[in-house]
């Protein structure tokens, strides 16, 4: 059974790689959500991880199962709506239904304590499956791009020139 709680400061090093598995690397490939296609480098370190848990309106929600961390979700508040990003599922973990669980959470602390209606992602905009995983989950385009940050290597270092983020949408009442 799934527990979920806050992250602290002590739980940094264990998101960071938590996240790098699931995004950066190697290990990532064990997973469908790899962008290691796409990117090197780095995904999140540990200044930025520390950085969302100390900003007022931000949090890292865990997902553990026996004491193991084994999912993360950023979510902050922004203006009207809950931002989610950094969503993490431990590589070998994927397909097992880890991501919905952890979803759900995120929408109830985005309504229930963030007091918003709406929840926001960005995606690749190039990452199909992904797309299509958060459509099925009832996030729609909003028609909107975001550029993909080009020289700053905190957020990888991109093997092609076509990445953009889009963003995404989704009620969350």
């Amino acid at each position: 059974m799934l527990q979920f709680r806050a992250a602290d400061d002590s739980d940094t090093a264990v998101i960071v790689a938590l996240v790098e598995s699931a995004y950066r690397g190697g290990a990532s490939r064990a997973g469908w959500t790899t962008e290691a296609d796409l990117l090197d480098g780095q995904r999140i370190d540990i200044a930025g991880v520390r950085e969302v848990i100390a900003k007022p309106q931000s949090r890292i929600v865990l997902a553990e199962r026996q004491g193991q961390i084994i999912g993360c979700v950023q979510l902050e508040k922004i203006d009207n709506h809950g931002y989610f990003g950094m969503f993490s599922v431990r590589p070998t973990e994927q397909g097992g239904g880890i991501g919905d669980a952890l979803l759900r959470e995120a929408e109830r602390v985005v309504r229930d304590e963030f007091a918003c209606t709406t929840m926001t992602c960005t995606v690749i905009s190039i990452r199909a499956e992904l797309i299509a995983w958060y459509q099925r989950r009832g996030f729609r385009s909003t028609g909107e791009f975001k550029p993909f940050p080009y020289g700053d290597a905190r957020f990888g270092l991109p093997k092609r020139d076509d990445l953009r983020f889009e963003v995404f949408a989704k009620a969350v009442l």
